[in-house]
């Protein structure tokens, strides 16, 4: 599977997650996809709560289901979009949170990221976090 191909297809898995989302308070739906070594792939997508500080970011939803699925390592790509314009990123939690997972594999993830519209950014999870915490 070519690379554009690899991308574009967990980019689309990520993009169909986005119907699940609750974001009754933000209107911001986003949805991510994880891809294992294995061929797997997890998905996860945001929900709010009016308690705004209980809310799960769709990255920690698909992180916390990967692991309940037994994925400890292997993560080697992930797709993040959302329906706003432009690329949605991971937020800093979410950065925190899938770095310790690819941790366990010692693997640094592609991320794709994307929005409404054209364009894609694709950047080394080590990069959108660079100094992030390890395990002791």
């Amino acid at each position: 599977m070519t690379g554009a191909i690899q991308r574009d297809e967990l980019l689309a898995i990520a993009r169909r997650s986005l119907g699940n989302s609750y974001a009754p308070y933000s209107q911001f739906r986003v949805g991510a996809a994880l891809r294992f070594a294995d061929g797997s792939i997890v998905t996860g997508t945001n929900i709010e709560n009016a308690s705004y500080g209980l809310s799960l970011c769709a990255e920690t939803v698909a992180v916390a289901k990967a692991m309940d699925a037994g994925h400890r390592g292997g993560l080697e790509h992930i797709a993040v979009t959302g329906d706003q314009q432009g690329p949605v990123t991971p937020c800093g939690r979410c950065r925190q949170v899938l770095s310790e997972l690819a941790a366990l594999g010692e693997t640094d993830p592609l991320v794709w990221c994307a929005g409404e519209g054209d364009g894609v950014l694709e950047i080394r999870l080590s990069e959108l976090l660079p100094h992030g915490f390890k395990a002791s």
